[in-house]
């Protein structure tokens, strides 16, 4: 499995003890996904693992999780700051109407009155609501507020997300 085809869900945050227990920052929403966990990949870069989990119970703002083979201080130590993932059909379902920023990536955006806009290449998490960046040959960087006022749709299976632009995101607009 390549890495590029894994969706990260953790990241391994140091050692707990000395029995090889990790401590794991969840990187979901869904922190409670990790108990029903039986095997998952665990690296850093290219370079991943599969992994057998054999315990994960809850500590404070973390997890800890056990993993098969890996049984003392040493071991663990060496698997700090890798991530832990899963396939991306091993996801947790979300609710219709809601994606993972993954599945956005390289969406291309169009405005219901100005037709192509660009492709979607970042997400920004603000406190409210998150931003999508969309770079536009025509605009730049556009920002558009993630909010249902102006996403109209989300066609993952056409790679399409059609918008309702407020006024005033725009240069143009007048």
């Amino acid at each position: 499995m390549k890495a590029n085809e894994l969706v990260s869900i953790g990241k391994i945050g140091g050692t707990h003890g000395y029995k090889g227990l990790l401590k794991v920052l969840p990187l979901t929403d869904y922190p409670q996904r990790f108990k029903l966990l039986k095997q998952v990949y665990v690296g850093q870069g290219k370079n991943t693992e599969l992994m057998t989990v054999e315990s994960v119970t809850d500590h404070k703002k973390h997890l800890l999780i056990k993993f098969k083979g890996v049984d003392d201080k040493e071991a663990a130590r060496e698997l700090n700051n890798h991530l832990i993932m899963v396939e991306e059909k091993d996801i947790y379902p979300l609710p219709p109407g809601h994606y993972y920023h993954f599945q956005l990536m390289g969406l291309s955006v169009f405005d219901e009155r100005k037709g192509y806009l660009g492709d979607l290449n970042e997400v920004l998490e603000t406190g409210a609501n998150d931003v999508y960046v969309v770079k536009s040959e025509r605009y730049g960087e556009i920002l558009i507020p993630a909010i249902k006022q102006v996403i109209s749709k989300v066609d993952l299976s056409e790679n399409k997300m059609l918008v309702n632009l407020l006024p005033g995101l725009l240069e143009d607009d007048e």
